[in-house]
């Protein structure tokens, strides 16, 4: 009786000793680098830095419709078309914009070429104002991204490319549009991969850090990459020999096997 129960105890010990260890860090900004009264510090958003690639919808107006029409690919070609046509019609062929080139610049009817790589959209609207006022009294221009796309990727629930319909995206919205992370994600180790300076860098981010919303990186940016990569109990999983499978399988079973027998003698 006590030979069984010491081979129980010893098979046991062995099936713990190879088994993954318990989750850890699966709460999103969890902790606390500051003191607990202190207000959490967002980003200052900024907006994205145009790129060659983006697509952009601009729109001009200003007090004069007809004045006007000469900036806007959707009316410049309707010289002869009534009145009626407003600026911010939809062309029927679809979604018409600006492609930024690439060598970074867009051709801008009137203006001509205009070198737009690493500008905000704001930075592009104001100065596009100021060169329109050599032509138009109070110009006002509205800019939209037609293709902010992001991509997510790893222990994530639905991973793949998105559009959103706006620049101003959080890492954790960026995370909500692919469904979340899963359980074997780490989320104390997700990589952002980001071009910049016309180079790809990684940056590392921990979202299990309550200061990720003060994070340079809080916002994405056009064309980023995050991944999420496993935590250490699926790294253990996938790189396990099928042998090794096999042999907790075998530990498993003898277990459950002298269980029985202990407890009919």
């Amino acid at each position: 009786m006590t030979k069984i129960k010491n081979i129980f105890l010893a098979a046991t010990l062995i099936a713990m000793a190879f088994s993954c260890k318990p989750k850890e860090n699966m709460v999103y900004m969890e902790k606390q680098t500051t003191e607990l009264d202190q207000e959490v510090k967002q980003a200052v958003f900024e907006g994205s830095h145009l790129q060659p690639g983006d697509l952009l919808d601009i729109k001009v107006t200003a007090f004069d419709d007809n004045a006007v029409r000469p900036f806007n690919i959707n009316t410049m070609n309707q010289a002869g078309n009534s009145s009626e046509f407003l600026p911010n019609q939809t062309a029927q062929t679809g979604p018409v914009g600006y492609l930024v080139s690439n060598e970074g610049y867009i051709v801008f009817p009137v203006l001509g070429k205009i070198m737009v790589q690493n500008m905000t959209m704001s930075q592009l609207r104001e100065n596009l104002e100021t060169r329109l006022l050599e032509y138009l009294t109070d110009p006002l221009v509205s800019i939209r991204q037609l293709n902010f796309n992001i991509t997510v990727l790893g222990e994530v629930k639905k991973p793949g490319q998105y559009t959103s319909p706006s620049d101003k995206v959080t890492l954790l919205q960026a995370l909500g549009m692919a469904g979340d992370m899963t359980d074997n994600g780490d989320r104390t180790q997700v990589k952002l991969v980001r071009h910049e300076n016309g180079i790809d860098q990684t940056h590392v981010i921990d979202f299990t850090d309550k200061n990720i919303t003060s994070s340079p990186y809080y916002y994405m940016q056009q064309n980023d990459v995050l991944y999420v990569q496993p935590d250490e109990n699926k790294k253990i999983i996938a790189g396990t020999n099928p042998n090794r499978a096999l042999t907790f399988s075998i530990i498993g079973s003898a277990i459950a096997l002298l269980s029985i027998i202990i407890r009919f003698k």
